[in-house]
């Protein structure tokens, strides 16, 4: 794939060998990041119950919360690794970036698990009444 701003790499744009890249990444998120493994699997679940229930607007809230999790916890990995890469001593200004990053994973994991304990108190409710 060519790189328009340093025009660099191969001239096309070829969406299969994108749809390919993306999926590697996904792959490699979930396998070796046990942070991102065990949020997608309480996800997964908890969509099952409201997909069961065909609660939808339930299910779009889990599935948005879900991707803004997964896409704060790769964005922080990614930049974690480049700060490391760039950096590999410890620096007060690097673990500045990191601790920002991390913020955002936070924040997003905080938004998460409120929208799963609502979703979740939800499929309870529905299965009590």
């Amino acid at each position: 794939m060519r790189n328009k701003f340093l025009n660099t790499g191969q001239p096309g744009f070829h969406p299969l060998r994108k749809i390919c890249i993306v999926i590697r990444g996904l792959k490699f998120a979930v396998l070796s990041d046990f942070s991102v493994a065990y949020k997608l699997v309480l996800s997964i679940v908890v969509l099952a119950a409201c997909i069961a229930f065909r609660d939808w607007i339930d299910v779009a809230a889990v599935l948005i919360a879900t991707a803004v999790m997964i896409i704060a916890e790769i964005l922080n990995t990614a930049i974690e690794a480049l700060c490391d890469f760039i950096e590999p001593e410890k620096n007060p200004r690097i673990g500045m970036i990191k601790d920002i990053a991390a913020a955002a994973v936070g924040i997003s994991i905080l938004l998460w698990l409120i929208v799963l304990v609502v979703e979740s108190y939800a499929v309870v409710n529905h299965l009590i009444v």
